[in-house]
């Protein structure tokens, strides 16, 4: 039985014409030989599986061939060529910096350098994935780098440029690989499966390039899998179940169902996709990019960047035609949140679910989106224990459309809580898109009355001090169930003046003051709830002359003070050498 040969290697480019997706740097390679424009140093960076070893060879087997064709290619029939294709040429070294990357392995080829080829003109050196080379590696290279001997050629390769030494990279012509399109992928296939004898749907070799993000190593690996699974013969869904894709016929029969709000449909074809085996983060992401390439097509200047087949292309136009603009934004925004929220969520599947529900919802109660849609879709409220209210906001009326607007529905709790209600909007109402947050107040002159109402009025209810005296108590007796004892005998004999709205605590010392500070804050809040009033503050003040007389706090004041009163004390201290 012969030895199976991956396409990988089986295919890989063995002249400059026939790598694929790279024709901006092996043109300009060609050009340096016709022109004799060599330089001693070369860096090929860009993602894994784009042909930059690849070209590295190809530069190096070029550069020695003596039978270069009229477009300076190597002819593939010469000695050296011969010798570098099967990997025995003394002129070409390959190092592996992943592997070797130490200063003494950086030294011996260092080393070699020094002598001139037997034979040929070029000695190549090619250094792979040359950023894993250490601090010293790159050191003990430099110079030779700067100053090689005339017949020494440098290739680096990488695929994380922004590792390498300024030092390094100043030195080297800098070619950038791109990933290679989707079309070239798939051609490339194409091209392997009929010299192979292998009957494949153009479908399917389009999702495999898809797959491959860019990478045609990738793609060559994800073909040999399913050829060993389906045979000669690969069709669609070969590589649909092979490679857990998503078939697209998902995607536009849950877009359809949106159209209709048929959100039970879409509950029962989520299920299935889930008994599949597939992930919901997956779904959500693909349906996310379904949605985008919907809107591509929206405008024939952008249609260009639908990456799928012309077959798969022609249903896509027809869903955008049949689709609003506005409302495949807002859904596209809903998978957006549902994308970013999906890995903190507790439970996954219903968090995808709500997401398929509300994007029900929005073609099914909006049929006729306005510039208010981001006003009138689903609101999150936080109560002040940070438990959760889910309430839809009602439709609002524009001065353009006469929309009679409904009452919201009972929230949904999440919590058994108590929880802050949601905002009840009267009809004709427009909400500010900046005014999102409870608790925000704007000025009337942007608001105006109605809408003040509509985020929630200022409380200005007027109060005298002795109700004030009285709410301060009842929030002293709360601390001193705490064991703070000490500021509940301050904040009761210091009970505070009242100069308009701005309520003053004027104690006898710092310590005292400290101790309202730490409550000020809650204290505040209490109080605003209490006396139905928002804009009062609160100060803190130590008064020159204590109204409770000098309190001692510290030990020495206290020793000092029993002391006035038994002077025995001191002798006492002194005779026994005491501390305080």
């Amino acid at each position: 039985m012969n030895q199976f040969v991956v396409s990988a290697r089986k295919y890989r480019p063995s002249t400059f014409d026939t790598v694929v997706g790279q024709q901006h740097i092996t043109h300009t390679l060609q050009n340096a030989l016709k022109n004799n424009h060599l330089t001693q140093a070369y860096l090929f960076c860009g993602p894994r599986g784009v042909g930059k070893t690849t070209c590295a060879r190809i530069l190096a087997k070029t550069l020695n061939c003596i039978n270069l064709t009229a477009d300076f290619e190597a002819c593939n029939e010469c000695e050296f060529c011969q010798m570098i294709n099967s990997g025995q040429s003394f002129n070409m070294q390959e190092l592996d910096a992943a592997s070797n990357n130490g200063v003494d392995e950086m030294r011996a080829l260092v080393e070699q350098v020094r002598y001139a080829p037997q034979s040929g003109k070029y000695k190549i050196y090619i250094i792979d994935e040359v950023h894993m080379l250490s601090t010293a590696a790159f050191n003990a290279f430099l110079k030779t780098l700067e100053e090689p001997p005339p017949y020494a050629i440098f290739i680096l390769a990488t695929t994380e440029k922004h590792k390498i030494l300024p030092t390094i990279l100043s030195r080297c012509q800098i070619f950038d690989f791109n990933r290679i399109t989707i079309d070239d992928i798939a051609h490339q296939l194409t091209y392997i499966a009929g010299k192979e004898g292998i009957t494949a749907d153009a479908e399917g070799l389009h999702i495999i390039a898809q797959k491959a993000d860019g990478a045609m190593r990738d793609a060559l690996s994800m073909f040999d899998q399913i050829v060993s699974f389906a045979g000669n013969t690969v069709t669609y869904k070969d590589v649909l179940s092979n490679l857990n894709v998503l078939d697209y016929e998902y995607y536009f029969k849950i877009t359809d169902l949106m159209t209709k709000g048929d959100y039970a449909s879409i509950l029962l074809v989520f299920d299935e996709l889930l008994n599949e085996g597939f992930d919901g983060h997956h779904f959500v992401t693909g349906m996310s990019g379904h949605l985008r390439d919907l809107m591509v097509c929206k405008d024939a200047a952008t249609l260009k960047l639908l990456t799928v087949s012309s077959g798969v292309k022609e249903r896509y136009r027809a869903q955008a035609e049949a689709s609003d603009g506005e409302w495949l934004m807002a859904l596209l925004d809903i998978f957006n949140r549902c994308d970013i929220e999906y890995k903190t969520s507790k439970n996954q599947r219903l968090h995808v679910e709500l997401t398929l529900m509300k994007a029900c919802r929005v073609k099914k109660k909006f049929p006729e989106l306005t510039e208010d849609f981001f006003e009138i879709v689903y609101e999150d409220l936080v109560n002040t224990s940070g438990d959760v209210v889910v309430a839809p906001r009602p439709i609002l009326q524009t001065q353009t459309q006469n929309i009679v607007a409904e009452p919201p529905p009972k929230p949904i709790s999440i919590s058994t809580t108590p929880q802050i209600p949601p905002i009840k909007i009267p009809a004709g109402v427009r909400m500010i898109p900046s005014i999102r947050n409870l608790g925000v107040k704007a000025p009337p002159s942007e608001l105006g009355e109605a809408a003040e109402v509509a985020t929630g009025a200022s409380k200005n209810k007027p109060f005298d001090i002795a109700e004030l005296h009285k709410q301060v108590k009842i929030f002293a007796d709360t601390k001193i169930d705490t064991g703070a004892r000490n500021l509940y005998f301050t904040l009761c004999n210091h009970l505070p003046q009242l100069s308009g709205n701005r309520i003053v605590f004027l104690v006898d010392n710092n310590n005292q003051q400290d101790l309202v500070n730490d409550v000020k804050v809650s204290l505040l809040g209490y109080l605003k709830d209490a006396l139905q009033n928002d804009y009062i503050s609160i100060d803190t003040s130590v008064s020159e002359t204590p109204t409770h007389g000098k309190v001692a706090y510290t030990g020495e004041e206290k020793f000092k003070e029993m002391e006035s009163k038994n002077p025995e004390l001191k002798r006492l201290r002194k005779l026994f050498d005491l501390d305080i």
